[in-house]
């Protein structure tokens, strides 16, 4: 098969393009496989794609899918498939974050499918959470290996039920337990959530430190929620550090049709610039390695 392989960005990633009208599922597995692990996110490129091959090419290097219960962003299901979603309804910027670290237990392999490209911006922005690490400032790496990060979350009864996809509260209790997140109960059946956890954590070879976590985008959406373990605040002046960092080494992909995008959701943050129209149709998978 005959394909070409260079970076996305300078030193970011690796971007496949087929040269020959190939099928993508005719790709080499461990060829993918490698140059994953090496660089934990690949861009598909210029492959004849839908959803069902889309699919069918995840399904060869993925395992333990999973559906979106307990996500923060309002998600689609895409044709009757639960692990096969739409990436939120929303318009507006999202900042660089890891998929779901506002709980223990996330996916740790992401895939996006373009069905269908914006007309203009409405990019996929990355960064790699080790070289922005390395990026932070002394005091800051110290600050965050003294206090860990905690979100404390109020949700009615109606919206518990709608985020989690039960109303059982004996299900909600073992997903929360599950997650490390201490759940409330209050009269009226709302809930108070607190979940604790690291900004910085160790690279899954244990050879590196990553700065990954959903920081930027709460501090930006919903910013009362998360403060230090110790309820202190997140100063602005850590998170304009943070934010500088960010637009610095991001990379930003503008997506053509039948892009696919891989990504390690240990060590490769992810996020969005804003947009304007209605043309923009991103699908996303959450899973983990099946290797």
């Amino acid at each position: 098969m005959n394909h070409k392989i260079q970076p996305i960005s300078d030193g970011m990633g690796q971007e496949i393009i087929n040269i020959d009208n190939s099928s993508i599922l005719e790709l080499d597995k461990e060829e993918i496989i490698r140059l994953f692990k090496d660089y934990g996110i690949l861009l598909f490129r210029g492959f004849d794609v839908d959803v069902e091959i889309f699919k069918e090419f995840t399904n060869l290097l993925s395992t333990n899918f999973i559906n979106y219960a307990g996500g923060s962003f309002s998600r689609k299901v895409i044709n009757g498939d639960e692990t096969l979603l739409s990436v939120n309804d929303f318009k507006s910027e999202i900042k660089l974050h890891g998929e779901m670290y506002y709980q223990k237990n996330i996916p740790l392999m992401l895939w996006f499918f373009c069905a269908n490209p914006p007309l203009e911006d409405g990019e996929t922005t990355v960064c790699d959470g080790r070289e922005f690490f390395n990026e932070i400032s002394s005091s800051t790496k110290e600050l965050f290996s003294k206090k860990k990060l905690k979100f404390t979350v109020r949700i009615s009864q109606e919206d518990w039920q709608k985020k989690y996809q039960t109303d059982d509260l004996n299900q909600l209790e073992e997903m929360c337990r599950k997650n490390n997140t201490h759940l409330t109960v209050n009269d009226d059946q709302s809930i108070l959530l607190e979940y604790i956890c690291p900004a910085i954590i160790p690279s899954r070879c244990g050879k590196y430190r990553v700065f990954i976590n959903s920081l930027l985008p709460t501090k930006q959406l919903n910013p009362k929620i998360l403060n230090f373990e110790d309820d202190s605040e997140i100063t602005e002046e850590v998170v304009s550090e943070l934010n500088e960092i960010a637009e610095k080494i991001t990379t930003k992909i503008s997506w053509r049709k039948g892009d696919i995008l891989m990504i390690d959701n240990t060590r490769i943050l992810h996020g969005r610039r804003a947009f304007a129209d209605d043309q923009r149709d991103i699908y996303i998978r959450l899973c983990s390695p099946a290797f």
